[in-house]
C-alpha cells in the first residue's frame, strides 16, 4: 500500500475551483489567483466531476513537461472514472496520435507530423495565407464593418488548412462549427466532436481512395507505414489544433493591438513587428490556456502535494501567463523563449513555425488592406467563450474606411 506522506497536500477533501463556470470566461484572473494561493499545484474542476491537478507555477510545469518517467499522455486509465457523457472527454479521451502517445509510439508518430509539414515550405504556405486574406478583404471590405473573428481569423484559418489538407473551401463552416464545440467543453461538446470525426474520416476515405498533393496524402505514402486509421488519428489532431488555436491566437493578437492605439500605430507603419504582439498574446492570453495534460504512471509526491493515478495533472499556460504579466510590471520582460505557450519536452509543438508564419503574415496583410480598423468596442467590453480549456473571443467588431479589393491582389 502506498504512504501518503504527512508533508504533503492531499486535495481530495478540498473544493475545486470550478473552471467550466461562466465566470472563468470572465475574469479567469480571479479564478487563477484562488488557485495560486493554494502553492504551486491547485485542486480544480474542468467539468462538473471531474477534478484536476493545476499546475500554476513555472519550475513545477518544466519538471512536469520534461519528465517522461513520471508523466504519461496517456489518459485511458483515467477515463474509466468519467461518465461516457462528460464534456470535456472530445478534448482528453485516448486516441493513437501524437498527442496520447508515450515512447516508442510517440516518437514515430511525430516524426512522420515533422517530416510531411516540413514539406510545406514558407514561400508557399506565405502565399496560400495571402491569397486568404485576398478573398476575405473582397468579402468585407465593401461593407466597412466586420467581425474579425467569424469573418476573418476562423474562415481564414479554414481556409488555409482545407487547401493544405485537401478539402473542398465549402466545409469550412462545417470545421468552425464541430472544432469549435468540442474544444468549449460544454452541452454540445460531444455531438461537435463525433461531427469533426465524421469530418476526418470522410477526409481519409476520399484520400485512401485518391491522392492528391495535400498532408494526409503525405501521411499515407510515408515510409513510416502508417495505418488508414493512425492517418485519421494524426489528422485529427493537427488539423483541431491547426484550426481553433490558430484562429484564436489570430483574433487575441489581432484584439491586443486594436486595443492600443499606440501599439496598432507602430505595427502599422512598421516600426515594431506583428510578432511582438504575437509573443504578448503567448504570454498572457495563450488560446489554449489549460491544454497541457499529463497523468502519472504511479502515486507521487510533487512540489509538495500528493498526485494520485487516474487524475488529470494540468500545465496551466493561462495561468503561467497571468504571474509572467506580474513579472513584466515589476520591470521583468520575459521574450518569446521564456513563455511555454508551445509546451517542452518530447511533446512540444512541432509546427510552431507554420503557426506564427500563418499569424503574422495574415495581421500584416490585413492591416495593409484595411489600415483604418477601429475597434466597436473598448477591449474590457468583448466576452469570451466559456470552457476550461481555451482562451478565445467570441467576437471582435470593428469599423473601418470601405474599400474594393484591388485586382492585382496587392494592397493599394
Amino acid at each position: 500500500m502506498t504512504t501518503f506522506p504527512a508533508d504533503h497536500k492531499d486535495f481530495f477533501r478540498t473544493a475545486p475551483v470550478r473552471l467550466w463556470e461562466d465566470g472563468f470566461a470572465v475574469d479567469p484572473g480571479s479564478y487563477y489567483g484562488a488557485l495560486r494561493a493554494q502553492g504551486p499545484i491547485g485542486w480544480a474542476e474542468l467539468a462538473p466531476g471531474v477534478p484536476a491537478y493545476l499546475i500554476t507555477d513555472r519550475r513545477a510545469a518544466l519538471d512536469v513537461l520534461q519528465d517522461d518517467e513520471t508523466f504519461s499522455h496517456d489518459p485511458r486509465a483515467w477515463e474509466r472514472t468519467v461518465p461516457e457523457d462528460s464534456p470535456v472527454l472530445g478534448m482528453m479521451r485516448w486516441r493513437p496520435n501524437a498527442l496520447f502517445a508515450d515512447g516508442a509510439a510517440h516518437v514515430r508518430y511525430r516524426a512522420t507530423l515533422i517530416d510531411v509539414f516540413d514539406l510545406v515550405e514558407p514561400h508557399d504556405l506565405r502565399e496560400r495565407v495571402h491569397r486568404a486574406v485576398r478573398l476575405l478583404v473582397g468579402r468585407i471590405g465593401p461593407k466597412g464593418e466586420a467581425d474579425l473573428v467569424g469573418d476573418f481569423a476562423e474562415p481564414l484559418m479554414a481556409l488555409v488548412l482545407n487547401d493544405l489538407f485537401g478539402l473542398p473551401q465549402s466545409q469550412g463552416d462545417r470545421l468552425n462549427w464541430c472544432v469549435g464545440k468540442m474544444i468549449d467543453g460544454g452541452a454540445e461538446a460531444g455531438e461537435g466532436e463525433a461531427e469533426y470525426a465524421q469530418y476526418v474520416l470522410d477526409l481519409i476515405a476520399a484520400k485512401t481512395e485518391r491522392r492528391g498533393d495535400d498532408l494526409p496524402s503525405r501521411l499515407l505514402d510515408h515510409p513510416a507505414g502508417l495505418t488508414p486509421e493512425e492517418v485519421t488519428w494524426q489528422v485529427f489532431l493537427t488539423l483541431g489544433a491547426g484550426y481553433g488555436p490558430t484562429a484564436n491566437l489570430l483574433s487575441n493578437t489581432l484584439s491586443r493591438i486594436l486595443g492600443n492605439p499606440d501599439y496598432y500605430s507602430t505595427l502599422t507603419s512598421g516600426a515594431r513587428p506583428v510578432m511582438d504582439a504575437v509573443v504578448e498574446v503567448l504570454h498572457h492570453e495563450t488560446p489554449l490556456s489549460n491544454y497541457g495534460i499529463y497523468y502519472v504512471r504511479r502515486p507521487v509526491a510533487f512540489h509538495g502535494v500528493w498526485l494520485r493515478e487516474a487524475v488529470p495533472v494540468v500545465v496551466s499556460y493561462g495561468a503561467l501567463g497571468l504571474f509572467a504579466e506580474r513579472e513584466i510590471v515589476s520591470g521583468r520582460h520575459p521574450n518569446d523563449a521564456s513563455h511555454l505557450s508551445w509546451g517542452a519536452g518530447a511533446h512540444s509543438c512541432p509546427v510552431k513555425q507554420h503557426t506564427l508564419l500563418i499569424v503574422t503574415e495574415a495581421i500584416e496583410r490585413l492591416t495593409q488592406w484595411l489600415p483604418d480598423l477601429d475597434p466597436v468596442l473598448p477591449r474590457e467590453r468583448l466576452a469570451w467563450r466559456p470552457g476550461p480549456f481555451n482562451r478565445s473571443l467570441t467576437a471582435l467588431p470593428v469599423r473601418f474606411s470601405p474599400r474594393a479589393a484591388d485586382p492585382s491582389g496587392d494592397p493599394s
